[in-house]
């Protein structure tokens, strides 16, 4: 059972073209926002959809990979785990961020609208 501990799996849509950095020691970082949506039909029985967003970030070469193939409306699959920093703001008010740190991507259909 140790191998489920903190481990996310998400199918959704990328919101935005992926954030690309190549650091000075060599490694590759990136970043981009993931949508995911739900359907449901709420007591008055209308189709409702809820959207959540979540940040990805992938380092090495899940990195290479998106900064490849990856691009804002694509559907893709994604593993990995949750990690939370904290930091200050400059108006000293303290804020905590939780990422989705991917170890595995899968690249799924086209975009979201239809296209290939």
């Amino acid at each position: 059972m140790s191998t489920i501990r903190n481990q996310v799996m998400l199918i959704g849509n990328v919101g935005d073209d992926p954030k690309v950095t190549h650091l000075d020691d060599g490694k590759v970082v990136a970043r981009f926002p993931m949508a995911t949506n739900e359907h449901y039909r709420n007591k008055q029985g209308e189709k409702v959809q809820s959207t959540d967003w979540h940040y990805i970030k992938a380092w090495g070469k899940t990195a290479e990979i998106i900064e490849k193939h990856v691009t804002k409306g694509k559907q893709v699959a994604v593993s990995g785990k949750l990690k939370t920093n904290t930091f200050t703001t400059e108006d000293g008010d303290e804020r905590r961020v939780t990422d989705i740190v991917i170890d595995e991507i899968l690249l799924l259909g086209g975009k979201s609208n239809g296209d290939a």
